[in-house]
């Protein structure tokens, strides 16, 4: 099966954010027998090397965010278009296909991670029940997330946080505001220096990454002739690898000081940079592309936390993630696989 037929066919599969179930259970029928498939949850691991057996592991993410427009796949031209289809199940196909490629002459054993919960809150992501339930998967002599990349090699991640942040005020007839306190327009001169706010540059190793605070939601007011006694947004903070969760919490909260009250919701941390290991140089010497930040947040904090080597290279446009109309190039997926291939082979430099 192509490349393409199996991205389709993983498009097709429903996999939103907690409904992981059917596409995990046809992964799992699909590789049983042909590899040792360990289930932890909506996850899969797939391969297994035997003990101090040489390995690399590649990571991909079986949901998607919620429908937007018209889920299913499509064949347009030069392109895969449909929910999911660069974030991540272009990777996904990728994974699947080297499982499947009785031609591969790996240079060390393979093993694919097909896991749950990425897209929805820290909480859920089955990312850290697998590395429980397979800590060995730590001990790879190289992770690779297949988040899309632009087919550039993206190193560690920003970190996340989201709080909500509230002001309080006093309700009141809307006919005699000033027998209240109107908590939205309280929270005015606080909105306008976030809208001022430039995203700060922070350099590790040649890599820029963007410091960033983002309202990302907004909900206050009861009824049109009532003035709102509270207002509260959702802050998105995402956070350079140079900062601890608990330092990026502290500069969330220096930027709330106005607020009333602000309570952390969600947290990840940023993901570990690497850029001088002898396998990202390798994989770096054979996509030929571009090194750069992973300015979003991905799976390669989880791993580097723990102390594995880990970087983010996958097929997929990152300005497609979460588009209404989403689609991968269908180039993305050739070059990606051929790419990976060459890796797994031991070689070194492009073909």
């Amino acid at each position: 099966m192509s490349l393409v037929e199996t991205l389709v066919e993983l498009i097709d599969v429903p996999s939103v954010t907690g409904d992981e179930d059917a596409l995990c259970t046809i992964l799992a029928d699909r590789f049983s027998g042909a590899y040792a498939v360990q289930r932890i949850g909506n996850s899969l691991v797939v391969g297994r090397p035997e003990p101090g057996e040489r390995f690399f592991a590649l990571y991909g993410h079986l949901d998607t965010v919620p429908v937007q427009g018209d889920p299913k796949a499509r064949v347009e031209d030069d392109r895969v278009v449909g929910l999911g289809a660069t974030d991540m199940k272009a990777g996904v196909s990728v994974m699947i296909g080297l499982l499947e490629d009785v031609t591969l002459d790996a240079d060390a054993a393979l093993v694919c991670v097909f896991y749950a919960g990425e897209e929805g809150p820290a909480a859920g992501n089955e990312m850290e029940s697998v590395l429980d339930g397979a800590p060995w998967l730590i001990d790879a002599a190289l992770s690779i997330v297949l988040e899309p990349t632009d087919l550039n090699l993206e190193m560690g991640c920003n970190g996340v946080l989201n709080a909500t942040v509230v002001f309080r005020g006093k309700s009141a007839h809307s006919a005699r505001p000033w027998l209240g306190e109107n908590a939205v327009t309280k929270a005015g001169a606080w909105l306008k220096k976030l809208d001022d706010l430039e995203p700060e540059l922070v350099d590790i190793d040649g890599l820029e990454y963007r410091e960033v605070f983002s309202v990302t939601k907004a909900n206050g007011g009861i009824a049109n002739n009532i003035i709102p006694p509270e207002f509260t947004v959702n802050l998105n903070h995402r956070f350079p690898p140079i900062y601890s969760i608990e330092e990026a919490e502290a500069r969330l909260r220096d930027l709330t000081a106005e607020a009333d009250e602000v309570v952390i919701t969600d947290r990840a941390p940023a993901g570990g940079v690497v850029p001088e290991h002898p396998e990202v140089r390798r994989l770096e010497s054979i996509a030929a592309t571009g090194r750069n930040a992973k300015q979003g947040w991905t799976d390669v904090a989880r791993l580097t936390a723990r102390g594995a080597v880990a970087v983010n290279y996958g097929p997929g446009l990152v300005a497609q993630a979460h588009q209404v109309g989403e689609y991968v190039p269908i180039e993305h997926l050739n070059t990606s696989y051929a790419v990976l291939k060459r890796f797994l082979s031991g070689a070194v430099g492009p073909a």
